[in-house]
């Protein structure tokens, strides 16, 4: 593994939200694409800005441990916009970094995910689960 890159296990031009977009889309993608992370990018659909996981999400679950359906729950969630809730501290890697760097960020980082950008842009989301990939297909 200490030769391959990030971008052979990366995702890459993965799923992202705008900041001003509302809780409710950030909801539906991660139940519908089954994904933890999405990225959230400034309105020139490039910079990254932030990123809102699914932990940001979960006033959802204490909406519903006070006693809201979830049809009041979606309100909630669509009076809110991304940038509310985002991260904004946001660590990121290049395509061409090793591996063993990314997965030495994750860990020490304790975070889920990295964004993967290159001359200032995004292409790629590394995960944890792209790791788990990786070992399935037997590339280490």
């Amino acid at each position: 593994m200490k030769e391959l890159k990030v971008r052979e296990a990366m995702t890459a031009d993965p799923t992202t939200l705008k900041r001003n977009d509302k809780l409710t889309l950030a909801d539906d993608i991660m139940r519908l694409g089954r994904v933890r992370h999405l990225p959230v990018l400034d309105d020139d659909d490039q910079t990254l800005v932030g990123i809102v996981t699914q932990r940001d999400l979960f006033r959802d679950a204490l909406a519903q441990a006070l006693g809201y359906g979830r049809h009041a729950q979606r309100k909630i969630l669509d009076t809110l916009a991304v940038k509310d809730v985002m991260a904004t501290d946001v660590v990121t890697i290049k395509p061409d970094a090793p591996l063993v760097e990314a997965a030495k960020l994750l860990t020490e980082r304790k975070i889920g995910c990295l964004p993967v950008v290159e001359n200032g842009r995004l292409v790629g989301i590394l995960t944890e689960g792209d790791f788990v990939a990786l070992i399935a297909r037997g590339e280490p």
